[in-house]
């Protein structure tokens, strides 16, 4: 394996493309409301409680993220981590119906000093459909940048059930 190290390192990303047989009113309010975050945020496994959701710039949504299932839980207490944890993000911009991007706070690893994840989503209406992209920063390692890859998918696929008609 070789690597190759330059004067500005590449700024590595993962990006989800999905479409969705809704409106964008639909989708956009499962990200911009509390009811609409809480009923698909977290991967199988997890549900989330939010506390306070400000949808502008440098707004905030301050929420737990807790395990709920057998596995999820049993996976947890084998890492040393909380069944519960508070998270939050702030928003960067807010653009409706088009585009939110945030910054993530990741201060829930224990050994690793925290520090941020920004992401992008992107929405477009097509027809019926409307299709959403979403790129984030890798984080700190491929473990978890594999590990955040894998809750993404599960939290979009819960998407793809909720639309399901």
């Amino acid at each position: 394996m070789t690597t190759n190290t330059t004067a500005t390192p590449k700024h590595s990303t993962v990006t989800f493309d999905r479409t969705y047989p809704a409106t964008l009113d639909e989708v956009w309010e499962l990200w911009t409301t509390k009811d609409g975050f809480e009923s698909w945020w977290g991967p199988e496994g997890f549900s989330v409680k939010v506390h306070e959701l400000d949808a502008r710039p440098e707004g905030l949504l301050r929420y737990d993220m807790i395990a709920t299932a057998p596995q999820q839980i049993a996976f947890m207490k084998q890492a040393g981590m909380p069944l519960s944890s508070p998270s939050s993000l702030t928003y960067t911009e807010v653009t409706p119906q088009r585009r939110l991007a945030y910054r993530h706070a990741v201060d829930f690893i224990p050994g690793v000093a925290p520090y941020t994840v920004s992401t992008v989503v992107e929405f477009q209406a097509k027809g019926d459909t409307v299709r959403m992209t979403v790129t984030s920063d890798a984080m700190h390692s491929e473990e978890w940048t594999k590990r955040a890859s894998m809750g993404m998918e599960s939290q979009l696929n819960k998407l793809t059930k909720r639309f399901q008609r």
